[in-house]
């Protein structure tokens, strides 16, 4: 999970960039927190993915294969 001081961070370049030209030192900073950004929201992602189960009208489960591939990877982990 990103901390509030990297989000706020993110947004600070962000909006820099915006008004005025970034030195390539806050160039590559920005990459990467947007990189780790990225990251976390894909891992929430597959994590909300990884705990869903999908029922149909009569309650026989169906969720998809790949889904449950996946919550079987990660319980080996």
């Amino acid at each position: 999970m990103m901390t509030k001081e990297k989000l706020d961070r993110i947004n600070y370049l962000a909006n820099k960039s915006k008004t005025k030209t970034l030195t390539s030192k806050e160039k590559e900073e920005q990459q990467m927190l947007r990189k780790e950004y990225l990251q976390n929201i894909r891992q929430s992602f597959t994590n909300q993915l990884t705990t869903m189960t999908v029922l149909d009208p009569e309650g026989n489960d169906v969720t998809p294969e790949k889904v449950k591939k996946l919550r079987k990877n990660n319980k080996k982990l």
